[in-house]
């Protein structure tokens, strides 16, 4: 049930910015009196072909059955269809070849248009609709939970961040926290450690090191709080040992464990174990004897309200759509400076490409509207960069030959384009493989050794 949740959220997001994606060819094409063949959401590549279609006028709609992404036919243009047989016979005037260079670019950068405005408008929609939430560092009295590879750097369970260089870190936001680290180079962190300030001077590879684990932003750290029992699951090991909602698990196996980073990194340790646990109970502390489930668990969950309070910077409409373009700006340079750090070697290719399975896990098990928005925000900025990039197949391809036809008034030849797109699609062709590949092996196959 948890898969279908999240591969509905991503297909319905996905098919969203696809969609649009394709009217910003679509609607100047038709404005230009340029003939569309096809509009389809997804590819309907031989074998399978399409799931549906109709005809409506002189232009085929429908849905493929590969969700890789889709597509608009444009008489007269070559594109991923890969069908050159109309190049072979004389322009015709509806043809995308017989426009002007102006009418052609404009077309082409029609997609990517729509996807970087969509992007500004769901975030200033979701900061109008949701505000802002966030967690002030003042109210993290345990501290916070630390992924192991935050441990490695040199952090500690029980940290409070409250600088990043110079700069205060006034709200729990792992986000800004990466940005920090990894793309604006700071390597001195201060914490509250024991009731005391300490700097941490981290490593010159941390941007490395910590983007090669493939731990998504949210979970780097967390708020720590204390195991109290919110809910025992009925037919678990708590259940059959009379564990109770209020509990709170202090020790495991005789070793203290007051917070819940602590027993879950005991419970990994001893799946399928017979051990111990320590309760406190009202005044009372109780010794309860189990057997941790082979998934390492005891079937009981935690409370996780009432140690901190949330707070929503709220914005009016008028504030929050030129805060949505700036949110939208933000995230597009965060890429550009990520791209940039993959280039310098600071961050390592393969460990931070993923494919549709690494996106469609970033979307959860639980159906949350304002994270689906926000995903869907950030692909659809993500989609405008990625086609943008200057590779033929990509709309950015086709933009660069239409400028240097606007630039020099020479047109590029069918024949060339035609090779250029052949070579540009066997190339995203021969990454999505790569990246494929890479998920199988990370989520499945590496974790059989």
């Amino acid at each position: 049930m948890d898969s279908i949740v999240t591969v509905s959220q991503f297909l319905l997001s996905l098919s969203i910015l696809i969609v649009l994606h394709e009217l910003g060819h679509f609607l100047p094409a038709k404005w230009f009196k340029t003939r569309v063949e096809k509009f389809y959401l997804f590819f309907d590549f031989a074998p399978f072909n399409s799931l549906w279609k109709t005809k409506k006028g002189e232009t085929e709609y429908g849905i493929g059955w590969l969700p890789l992404g889709g597509y608009v036919k444009i008489a007269g243009m070559v594109d991923e269809s890969m069908d050159t047989e109309a190049l072979k016979q004389p322009p015709q005037p509806w043809e995308f070849r017989s426009k002007p260079a102006w009418q052609r670019l404009i077309i082409m950068v029609g997609g990517v248009t729509v996807n970087f405005l969509l992007g500004f408008f769901i975030f200033g929609v979701m900061l109008w609709h949701f505000g802002k939430a966030y967690i002030p560092t003042s109210e993290l009295k345990y501290g916070l939970s630390m992924d192991s590879v935050l441990i490695r750097q040199g952090f500690r369970n029980g940290d409070n961040i409250v600088k990043l260089g110079d700069k205060p870190f006034e709200r729990l936001d792992p986000a800004a926290f990466m940005e920090a680290l990894v793309l604006n180079d700071i390597h001195s962190v201060t914490v509250i450690r024991d009731g005391r300030e300490q700097v941490l001077n981290l490593p010159a590879d941390i941007a490395k090191n910590i983007t090669g684990q493939h731990v998504p932003k949210a979970l780097l750290m967390s708020p720590r709080i204390p195991f109290v029992v919110e809910e025992v699951v009925p037919g678990n090991p708590a259940a059959g040992a009379k564990v109770q909602s209020g509990d709170r698990i202090i020790s495991f196996n005789g070793a203290p464990t007051p917070y819940f980073d602590e027993f879950t990194a005991a419970a990994q340790q001893n799946k399928g174990k017979p051990i111990t646990l320590g309760i406190l109970r009202g005044a009372d502390t109780v010794l309860i004897n189990l057997t941790m489930t082979p998934e390492g668990t005891i079937g009981a969950r935690a409370r996780l309200e009432g140690y901190f309070r949330e707070e929503r910077e709220k914005y009016s409409l008028v504030q929050a759509m030129p805060a949505g373009v700036s949110m939208g700006v933000d995230f597009l340079n965060n890429q550009i400076k990520a791209f940039g750090q993959m280039f310098k070697g600071k961050i390592a290719v393969k460990d931070n490409l993923g494919s549709l399975i690494s996106i469609g896990k970033m979307y959860g098990t639980e159906w949350n509207w304002e994270r689906f928005w926000g995903m869907t925000a950030n692909l659809s900025i993500i989609l405008a960069f990625m086609n943008l990039l200057p590779i033929p197949a990509l709309d950015g391809g086709y933009v660069v030959f239409l400028l240097w036809e606007v630039v020099t008034r020479r047109k590029v030849s069918d024949q060339f384009m035609e090779k250029a797109v052949t070579l540009g699609f066997f190339l995203l062709l021969g990454l999505m493989v790569f990246a494929l590949g890479n998920d199988i092996w990370r989520h499945w196959i590496q974790k059989l050794f």
